[in-house]
């Protein structure tokens, strides 16, 4: 029986990964050097063209998903978003300081609250439009629901976040994967997105592990830090301290050993979470399940970090690539679909692209 026959018949549906990783060497060496020449304007087509090949190397069944951006969509939004909304912002936050401490805080105080919404909205939109450049027999995917409501839940959600000292985070994370895959369609199909069943999954006693570590680690870094500065400040006396080199080296040595910490720390809680999310997602009756433990998260984590610092970013789309495959080796899919029914749908999705993600550098993918 053919690929195309089994599919029809409604077998189930298998993700596999067709990609070596050290293709994406050669790739990364040049996005990285037209980078440079170009001051970052190549970026745009450096990034729409790592997703071009790392679509092409997943298949679904046999047969390979497809993305049809294009660089200068991603260019076109970013010049948007920097015109319409970074531009302004900095003028106002320029201007409002003129105007002194207590009136430039009354001025800028709501427009740093727009921010925590523009974060959501930028997300939003963001997947968006990866999801309309995105397509699996030439049927495309798109993402329905609105950008504001998201931005709105988000900045709420971190508001919510912050006065419990993070403690609701967990519970956000989950509310704002919803309008995002419940919201996703393939065609004329729709997505799930099952909150209660992902809740199924625990995910509270690994986060309770990171923040108590988390705090742990941030009063030893804080206290290494002192430690290296007291003598600093005794001979000092009245004039400014004057660091060392040693002393220099010794604070960023701290800092990454603090930042290598809290990934491992956490790798239980993001772990869990990835889990959670992916339970929670099901199409046409097939449900999602992620097969993944927290070492295996940290070491991939650690070692794509460690790649993409020391070549200083030039490894970034070879990192990609390995992240990409890990993720799809562990994702299983339970359950029969008839995709020969699946039909075009007409929205083609938006015409530019990630604007305020890529301006705010927060783009998902």
């Amino acid at each position: 029986m053919s690929t195309s026959d089994a599919v029809a018949a409604g077998d189930e549906l298998v993700l596999t990964q067709r990609v070596s990783t050290s293709s994406f060497l050669g790739l990364s060496l040049r996005n990285g050097l037209l980078n440079l020449v170009t001051l970052t304007l190549y970026r745009f087509w450096g990034k729409t063209e790592v997703r071009r090949r790392l679509w092409r190397s997943v298949y679904l069944n046999g047969e390979p998903f497809e993305y049809t951006g294009r660089g200068v969509e991603l260019f076109l939004g970013f010049l948007f978003a920097l015109l319409v909304i970074v531009l302004p912002f900095l003028l106002i936050v320029f201007g409002a300081q003129l105007l002194g401490p207590a009136v430039a805080g009354l001025i800028l105080l709501p427009f740093y609250i727009f921010l925590g919404f523009i974060a959501g909205y930028g997300r939003f939109t963001a997947f968006r439009y990866i999801t309309s450049r995105s397509s699996w027999r030439g049927v495309r995917f798109q993402l329905k629901g609105s950008p504001a409501e998201y931005g709105g839940k988000w900045l709420g959600y971190s508001f919510l976040s912050g006065f419990t000292l993070g403690w609701f985070w967990p519970a956000a994370q989950r509310r704002l994967a919803a309008p995002l895959w419940d919201g996703l369609r393939f065609g004329d199909r729709r997505f799930r997105f099952d909150l209660e069943r992902a809740r199924r999954t625990p995910v509270y006693g690994a986060y309770a592990l990171g923040w108590v570590g988390g705090v742990v680690a941030y009063l030893v870094f804080v206290a290494l830090i002192v430690a290296v500065m007291v003598p600093t400040l005794r001979n000092a006396g009245s004039a400014p301290p004057q660091l060392s080199l040693l002393q220099i080296c010794e604070f960023y040595v701290a800092g990454g050993l603090f930042a290598l910490g809290y990934v491992v720390i956490f790798a239980p809680y993001h772990a869990a979470m990835l889990r959670s999310i992916v339970s929670g997602i099901s199409f046409e009756g097939a449900a999602f399940e992620l097969k993944l433990r927290w070492p295996d998260l940290a070491g991939m984590t650690l070692s794509n970090v460690a790649l993409t610092t020391l070549s200083l970013g030039f490894l970034m789309p070879f990192a990609e690539a390995r992240a990409t495959r890990f993720i799809v080796q562990r994702i299983a899919i339970d359950g029969q679909v008839d995709l020969s029914a699946v039909r075009q749908a007409s929205d083609a999705g938006p015409r530019t692209g990630e604007g305020l993600a890529d301006a705010f550098g927060m783009s998902p993918i």
